[in-house]
């Protein structure tokens, strides 16, 4: 496959996982607004921040370094897939081991919610374990549709499996009130029920067909998905399984920095189960266009990064024309998720009382909730352009970099614990994002210092999308003052036509911004309509 094809798969997978993420995060934002209404802030705070940690810790843990290594173009085109499908179902494995470790701890070691308040704790604990051992049960076939670029696979399975989760969650609180937790570990079995079926059925139909053979796909029946040891070659590329522990040890890592705060409410409690569940709910709400724009980006254009780019070797000895695409693609990358981001840290403050408003009334938007989003509105600028530069960086780091990165990891990790424990009792939720800014902004000093070496005698300078145009910067200066000022006169006691008003003015602000985008980010602007939006594409190849 030429650089080409793996950017325009890439750009495919991006653009799909957008709309996808979009429409996860439209339905988890529906649906909590739904299930403020029927359930408790402190039965949401359980469910949302400890046994979603739960899952999380142990998908995470058990498949995250298998996916970098697996999917890594450091083992070319003639790689085993036969030794990568053994590798990959080490995952089962390794989830169990955690699930039993972790539900010991979520049941005996951690502070237990009151019976009457968040009934059925204990048996909950064992049905989030076991969903995310459910879910490993499709890692091999996860990785295998990545690979070869099943972009539509991935929609289609995580669609089905959300609309039934949300189904599920929807039914049994309006009907069954008084199952307490059982509600949301029912629906958590069925979302990830929902992604096995979906895997398991797309790869029996799919392997010894035409279209298999048309892809020359490496596998050929059903029998090929299992383990076994093929004759005159390891049971796994040792390689890839070194890279694998490597990434591992930064697993641990990369999880306290991502669920830190999770993991200091969780363990030092800090704040209360209904304290919990207001900052999750704003948390959530904040990290919205986070998670549904910049995540899918990262994870789709570490794949290009990945395949282009040889690990751990220096531009010189590459293919130019291979580098000279990754240069440009990380350039026009990190302009995309910059003026995204401030475009969401001009508006997001201004707009985030009324937001919260809307969304959970007086309930979010009487106490801490509108500080906390605004806080967020600025994090989320910061998240953006290290989602970018690391996902470069993991790709072209060599096995030993990603080894001495891991003390970085370790340093940051624990810097992170304790700024997040002396910042919360301080600034109680709003320490949380302050601690997460701090340490956010020094894996971004990292990344860029690995980038600046990585081009630093050659031609390229992608460093330079992290500068936006003057004129740009001035028209969103200019909407932040008058949003900020159109908030204080219209928002939010006054009713219902003083805020469209507001909204009004907003909406007027940020069409200026998105001319003065179209004017002056011209590369941009044709990066995005080349390369991210696939309707565009196909009209014009």
């Amino acid at each position: 496959m030429s650089t080409q094809d793996i950017l325009k798969n890439a750009s495919t997978l991006a653009s799909y996982n957008v709309l996808l993420q979009v429409m996860f995060r439209v339905l988890t934002f529906l649906l909590n607004a739904f299930t403020l209404r029927f359930v408790s802030k402190e039965l949401i705070g359980v469910v949302n921040v400890r046994l979603t940690l739960l899952y999380s810790t142990l998908v995470f843990l058990s498949r995250e370094a298998f996916r970098r290594a697996c999917l890594s173009g450091e083992s070319g085109t003639n790689r085993s897939w036969r030794q990568v499908i053994n590798l990959l179902w080490l995952t089962v494995p390794l989830g169990v081991f955690w699930a039993i470790l972790l539900g010991c701890v979520w049941l005996w070691l951690l502070e237990v919610p009151d019976a009457q308040t968040v009934p059925h704790y204990g048996p909950s604990v064992v049905l989030f374990a076991f969903s995310g051992v459910q879910e490993l049960l499709a890692e091999p076939l996860w990785v295998l549709a990545q690979a070869h670029m099943f972009v539509r696979l991935k929609v289609i399975a995580e669609s089905l499996a959300m609309v039934a989760k949300c189904s599920v969650t929807v039914v049994l609180v309006v009907f069954a009130r008084d199952w307490g937790l059982y509600i949301f570990s029912a629906a958590h079995l069925v979302y990830t029920g929902f992604l096995v079926v979906c895997y398991v059925v797309y790869f029996i139909h799919f392997l010894g067909s035409k279209e298999a053979e048309k892809k020359k796909f490496p596998l050929q029946h059903v029998r090929d998905l299992l383990p076994c040891k093929a004759k005159g070659e390891p049971l796994v590329d040792w390689t890839v399984a070194r890279l694998t522990w490597s990434f591992f040890k930064q697993s641990f890592l990369k999880q306290i920095l991502t669920e830190g705060e999770r993991y200091v409410m969780t363990f030092l409690n800090v704040l209360s189960f209904g304290d919990q569940g207001i900052y999750d709910i704003v948390n959530n709400l904040g990290s919205m266009v986070a998670r549904f724009i910049f995540l899918p980006i990262e994870e789709s254009f570490y794949i290009f990064f990945a395949k282009v780019l040889e690990r751990g070797r220096d531009i010189e000895s590459q293919k130019k024309e291979d580098v000279a695409i990754a240069a440009e693609v990380l350039e026009c990358l990190m302009k995309l998720v910059l003026v995204i981001g401030l475009i969401i840290t001009v508006f997001g403050y201004a707009y985030s009382h009324l937001a919260l408003d809307l969304y959970g009334g007086a309930l979010l938007s009487s106490g801490s909730g509108p500080g906390l989003l605004r806080c967020y509105s600025c994090y989320v600028l910061l998240l953006a352009v290290n989602g970018v530069t690391e996902c470069f960086v993991f790709a072209a780091m060599s096995q030993q970099e990603v080894d001495k990165y891991n003390l970085v990891m370790l340093a940051l990790s624990v810097s992170f614990l304790v700024l997040s424990y002396m910042l919360t009792w301080w600034a109680g939720g709003v320490g949380f994002i302050l601690a997460n800014c701090l340490n956010m902004a020094l894996r971004i000093s990292h990344s860029l210092l690995f980038i600046h070496h990585y081009f630093q005698f050659s031609q390229w300078k992608p460093l330079r999308g992290l500068l936006p145009s003057p004129l740009l910067l001035v028209v969103l200066i200019l909407s932040a003052v008058v949003t900020a000022v159109s908030e204080a006169a219209f928002c939010c006691n006054g009713g219902w036509l003083l805020r469209m008003l507001h909204i009004c003015v907003g909406g007027v602000c940020l069409l200026f911004v998105l001319v003065a985008v179209l004017f002056t980010e011209t590369r941009l602007v044709q990066f995005v309509r080349t390369q991210l939006l696939p309707r565009y594409r196909k009209k014009h190849t």
